[in-house]
């Protein structure tokens, strides 16, 4: 029997998604639970080749096993016009043999979003991520208003999730209220699986 993981699964174009993914899952062993990081391949409109199953550099791409095998799931996208990116979307889109066997059911999950525009559609992005994960059976937290750094910063955050407004040039870093929080929401998704674990 393996041991119980997170598995933090993103979609990423520029990075920041991937960042925030690499410090939720900080916040997630700093509990001392395992975790997995993954990401879905992306989609095309165009005809083409298909791709290798194995990626040729970064994080390897989700299986149908690892996602049904997880204990929690931290789920990360860019924001595309307020919504998840269409690679996400098509990946869950995908999901419905996990769906009918109900592998998700009563698992903790959270989201996470980056964008390139102060205004473009953070909160909407996690909540279309949301769906998915509620039609699972999916237990949903967010970021309580007890982390002051909600409060405290301008281009990130949210009470939904994680997120990062990293410029229409991906000129803007994180700050460090965003790193927090990120951190937190690792830490609070582990905490609630081992609750639920009984650990």
């Amino acid at each position: 029997m393996t041991s119980p993981y997170i598995l933090v699964l993103y979609d990423t174009n520029k990075g920041s998604t991937k960042q925030l993914a690499y410090l939720i899952a900080q916040g997630i062993t700093d509990t001392g639970m395992a975790v997995k990081i993954r990401r879905v391949p992306k989609v095309s409109a165009v005809t083409e080749q298909v791709a290798d199953s194995i990626p040729d550099d970064g994080d390897l791409y989700c299986t149908a096993d690892e996602l049904t095998g997880c204990a929690g799931l931290a789920l990360g996208s860019p924001t595309h016009f307020g919504n998840m990116s269409a690679s996400m979307k098509y990946f869950w889109d995908n999901t419905v043999t996990a769906w009918l066997a109900g592998n998700l059911q009563g698992k903790p999950a959270c989201v996470f979003t980056s964008t390139g525009s102060q205004h473009g559609g953070q909160e909407s992005t996690l909540i279309t991520m949301m769906m998915p994960l509620l039609h699972h059976g999916m237990l949903l937290m967010g970021l309580p208003y007890a982390h002051p750094e909600l409060s405290a910063t301008t281009r990130g955050g949210t009470p939904y999730g994680a997120s990062f407004v990293a410029g229409s040039r991906h000129e803007y870093s994180l700050t460090q209220d965003e790193k927090t929080l990120a951190i937190a929401q690792g830490t609070r998704l582990a905490i609630l699986v081992k609750q639920l674990q009984g650990a």
